[in-house]
């Protein structure tokens, strides 16, 4: 079996260098990439299974490299940044980031994200009784072994944070998630962001499968609860 590619991308080398020992270290194949035009085309030639982004990056910052990425692919993103205030989290998380650490950090978290995230992108981080590979809820049809979403027929490309969520809803239809456990399942019980992560992950999933996201058919918010997926009745 192939190992799995991990592009890190960081302007200094020396984090460049603690980042690929600890990547290396856990057994993964790693791509670098010093500026953002060497991260486009190392991300085209490599076909990594996960890239983790520096958003300050010369030549092309890591938003452009970040909507540059997303147009092409949904391979799991995690950011790596010392730009670390809410804003810069929020605008991440709604270009499609899957997880966001900011600098300094710790090595032996970085480890336990990329496992947490990989885990769930290669289909090995929920229970066994929704390991049933298909789910049609509605219009909505998801494919697990593949990751592959459809609505009314139309493929719909969604992120690997996207595609978790929507699983995990569509495995219990109308049952309540608070956000807090929505967390927990998507990102793993050692991540440490707020709620509010899972909002805006919520939000963009809306607007890739709702025909009106602001009534939306399928996700419904279940006030100063969470949220659930509904079967729309035939």
């Amino acid at each position: 079996m192939e190992p799995i590619k991990i592009l890190v991308v960081d302007d200094e080398p020396k984090i460049l260098k603690i980042v690929e020992r600890v990547m290396r270290k856990e057994g993964y194949m790693v791509l670098k990439a010093l500026d953002g035009s060497q991260a486009i085309r190392g991300f085209e030639e490599g076909h990594p299974d996960l890239v983790i982004l520096d958003l300050m990056l010369p030549k092309m910052d890591g938003y452009q490299v970040l909507e540059k990425i997303r147009q092409e692919s949904s391979v799991p993103i995690i950011v790596l940044s010392a730009k670390g205030d809410e804003m810069d989290r929020i605008v991440g998380f709604r270009m499609g980031v899957d997880d966001y650490l900011p600098k300094p950090f710790s090595p032996f978290e970085l480890a336990l994200r990329v496992k947490a995230v990989l885990r769930r992108t290669l289909g090995r981080g929920f229970d066994r009784e929704e390991e049933t590979g298909f789910i049609e809820v509605g219009e909505i049809k998801i494919n697990r072994r593949t990751r592959r979403v459809t609505v009314a027929g139309e493929e719909v490309h969604l992120t690997a944070k996207e595609f978790d969520l929507l699983w995990v809803l569509a495995s219990r239809p109308n049952q309540v998630f608070s956000r807090e456990q929505l967390l927990k399942r998507i990102w793993g019980a050692e991540y440490l962001g707020d709620m509010r992560t899972v909002t805006v992950l919520v939000s963009r999933l809306r607007e890739k499968l709702e025909h009106d996201p602001g009534q939306p058919k399928y996700i419904k918010t279940v006030w100063g609860i969470g949220y659930r997926l509904e079967c729309p009745s035939e």
